[in-house]
């Protein structure tokens, strides 16, 4: 029988009871065979098996770095270097330009001094006013190699020769152009050492580091 309700309510509806939903299966222990487990936990086993320590994150990006991206030709290399000697060349004889007639008037005098003397005497073409001299001229190299080297590798990995080249110079930690100093630290150790250090390329893998090169932690790709 229909009962009466008060006015204003509405009958209650029986809901459906909704299956329930399947739980999920939870991820089988590491220590269980064939279950899931990190990778880390599989290489420091792995290490411990064969005696050998786990590679780092470090190593793994060099290795990775090692295989994706090659050193530039020995040629290129060449190429470009000579290029950019020409120009450090042409400013160095741009500076001494001025300075060589004094220089050649100052030795000159010191010679007939020695003759107009009359006696056995040894005369010092290397004294203080050639040392000036040489010290300006070196001085402009230097400070334009700052700006012509140094800046450009920092900021592009690349001097103009390189850029003709197709070359540049990349830090191997992060395969990026490298910082200020370690781009200052490259090219003072190259206009030091010169081309002996050069020539270790040869013989270095993979990456064909030069002296500079090993001392900056960079190395030349393409």
């Amino acid at each position: 029988m229909w009962e009466p309700r008060p006015a204003g309510v509405r009958p209650k509806v029986p809901q459906p009871v909704a299956d329930a939903a399947p739980a999920e299966p939870e991820p089988e222990s590491e220590s269980k065979p064939g279950g899931w487990e990190p990778r880390g936990s599989q290489e420091a086993r792995a290490g411990a098996r064969t005696g050998r320590p786990a590679a780092t994150p470090r190593a793994v990006f060099e290795r990775m770095a090692d295989r994706a991206v090659r050193p530039a030709g020995l040629v290129r290399r060449t190429l470009a270097r000579v290029l950019d000697s020409l120009v450090f060349g042409a400013v160095a004889a741009a500076v001494a330009r001025p300075l060589v007639p004094g220089a050649a008037a100052h030795v000159q005098a010191k010679v007939d001094a020695a003759r107009a003397s009359g006696r056995t005497t040894t005369v010092w073409l290397f004294d203080s006013t050639i040392a000036g001299s040489l010290g300006l001229v070196l001085g402009a190299v230097l400070l334009f190699g700052v700006l012509y080297e140094v800046l450009p590798t920092a900021r592009w990995g690349r001097t103009p020769g390189k850029k003709l080249l197709g070359v540049r110079v990349l830090a191997t930690a992060t395969l990026r152009p490298p910082s200020f100093g370690a781009a200052l630290v490259r090219w003072l150790v190259y206009a030091f050492l010169g081309l002996p250090g050069s020539l270790w390329c040869l013989v270095n893998r993979p990456r064909r580091q030069g002296w500079h090169d090993k001392a900056a932690k960079t190395y030349v790709t393409r």
